[in-house]
């Protein structure tokens, strides 16, 4: 889709829908003039017929031609959606007052924001996690993944509440407990949102391998292929709705969890230059990003089965370079996030 302009990350089965295009009445307007004579953004994807209403970070969403539209991605807009006819995108005087008194109501309600990010150092307690041993400066030296992780998750903790007084910044251990797989997501998932507030969650780790050459850092993300429940109550009593809405949020949900893992990537790197090498942001269905219901990435540090990477993961410099990294791609993705309102886009050139 390179020469497109914007495009939307949105499924093309974003509403179920009957595309009836028929022609403009004399109460039908033109959506984008009225629309910009409102002060509405209008983004509209010709290839899968799906446009996005967007003021101050509120958005309507909506089907060319379908029977309804979606407000906030949580509520139903009972107004027929807009429709397609001879290229030029309408919109009955209906769907226009109710869409101007909605954005009227938002105008109130703060910037919808990163509100809270976690932070997941794995493994811990009981649970070592990988480890190896090294020669490091004459002594031999264990290092052991979940003290790693720890040593991460804490320096980067510090530097999120410095940089985010207002936001929550949570661990799911401050100390070497031990804590299951479901219960880091279970942590992550009961946190309350306020109606303006997005979360992440970041899961920070060591990698190892039978190969001791095998080195570097790598993000990972959750697989578009794997389906999940992300939607917390039902919108609709339609099932099929529901369904498609869960789809809609899925779908943001990686289009986010992609540009965290880009802007991680490109974080340590800066930090760490030719030290380490970047293994590239992956997809895969690890426990913590398929179940934390929120935009997550897991992070994998380096290899502590390397000799060279080993000795780097136990210097409390080249920690801090990793987490001043992972920071610094977490800061690039809360600006992007705010400064867009919430709405993620892809620009393609």
């Amino acid at each position: 889709m390179k020469g497109k302009g914007i495009a939307l990350l949105f499924t093309i089965f974003l509403f179920l829908t009957s595309a009836s295009f028929a022609g403009t009445s004399q109460k039908d307007v033109n959506l984008l003039e009225r629309s910009a004579q409102a002060g509405i953004t209008v983004y509209w994807d010709p290839f899968s017929l799906s446009g996005v209403m967007e003021k101050n970070g509120r958005q309507i969403s909506f089907k060319a031609g379908g029977d309804f539209a979606l407000k906030n991605y949580s509520s139903i807009m009972n107004e027929k959606a807009p429709y397609l006819k001879d290229g030029v995108l309408f919109a009955g005087e209906k769907f226009m007052t109710a869409a101007i008194n909605f954005f009227k109501e938002q105008d109130s309600l703060s910037q919808y924001k990163v509100g809270v990010i976690i932070i997941d150092p794995g493994h811990g307690g009981k649970d070592n996690g990988a480890s190896a041993s090294h020669v490091i400066k004459g002594k031999t030296v264990k290092v052991v993944e979940k003290d790693v992780n720890l040593k991460i998750g804490l320096k980067l903790c510090d530097c999120l509440k410095k940089a985010y007084p207002d936001k929550r910044i949570i661990m799911t251990r401050d100390k070497d407990i031990y804590l299951s797989l479901g219960q880091r997501t279970e942590i992550a998932n009961s946190v309350k949102l306020a109606p303006n507030e997005a979360i992440v969650y970041v899961s920070i780790h060591v990698n190892a391998s039978l190969d001791k050459n095998a080195s570097g850092y790598e993000v990972w993300y959750l697989s578009p292929g794997y389906r999940r429940k992300v939607l917390n109550k039902d919108v609709s009593e339609d099932n099929d709705v529901n369904t498609i809405v869960n789809a809609i949020m899925e779908e943001e949900y990686t289009t986010e969890s992609v540009l965290i893992s880009k802007f991680i990537t490109e974080g340590i790197k800066a930090q760490v230059g030719k030290l380490s090498s970047s293994r590239g942001i992956k997809a895969e269905e690890w426990f913590v990003v398929r179940n934390a219901n929120m935009p997550s990435v897991l992070v994998e540090t380096g290899f502590l089965t390397n000799p060279t990477e080993a000795v780097l993961l136990a210097d409390e410099e080249y920690l801090q370079k990793v987490t001043f990294g992972i920071y610094n791609g977490l800061q690039a993705f809360v600006t992007h996030f705010e400064r867009s309102r919430g709405f993620t886009v892809k620009n393609e050139k």
